[in-house]
């Protein structure tokens, strides 16, 4: 039986990685777009149709609003490939329709805010490893907010990830793959 091939690291942490919640509350992140093994449908692939998956979250009491940040550290290079950051979701908000447009602000997502991904577009950029890499692991890590952030779609990571550092009540995780056909 042929040994299944995996991608080298990044090696650098992800978000989740290095933000420490203060909250005490539990906070739960699911998806129907994946199968039993989870790996996400081809239609939110950046192959196919590069469509936002569906994003289903418990309620965090006091929560502001709520932040996304989509990571592959399977990715090829010295960081992790960020696919996805959306932030001040708002604070009554449970779920994520599939297929949001990659507009900067969502107005009707009470305004939610998309920054810029590692393709160098605004909004979602779905999973595209390279043919042949192996399977990739993309973290969909949601963070609960004590307050709004006042950052636009132009804003870098670090200064997502410090905001977070002193502003996420509770944080969790949701592991999806996704790997290339060809050979």
């Amino acid at each position: 039986m042929p040994h299944a091939q995996t991608p080298d690291h990044s090696g650098a942490a992800i978000t989740m990685q290095k933000v420490q919640p203060f909250g005490e509350n539990d906070l739960v992140l699911t998806t129907t777009a994946t199968d039993l093994d989870g790996r996400i449908a081809d239609r939110h692939s950046a192959y196919h149709d590069n469509l936002s998956p569906p994003l289903i979250w418990t309620q965090v009491e006091g929560a502001a609003a709520y932040a996304i940040i989509v990571e592959d550290p399977d990715a090829p290079r010295d960081q992790p490939f960020v696919h996805w950051l959306i932030w001040n979701i708002p604070g009554e908000a449970t779920s994520l329709p599939e297929g949001l447009p990659n507009d900067a602000s969502l107005g009707l997502i009470g305004g939610a805010t998309q920054g810029t991904n590692d393709s160098g577009t605004v909004g979602y950029f779905g999973p595209r490893p390279p043919v042949g890499h192996g399977v990739h692991h993309y973290h969909f890590q949601i963070f609960a907010l004590a307050e709004r952030l006042p950052f636009d779609a132009r804003t870098p990571l670090a200064d997502l990830v410090n905001a977070l550092k002193g502003d996420a009540l509770a944080s969790d995780d949701l592991i999806v793959t996704y790997e290339a056909a060809g050979a």
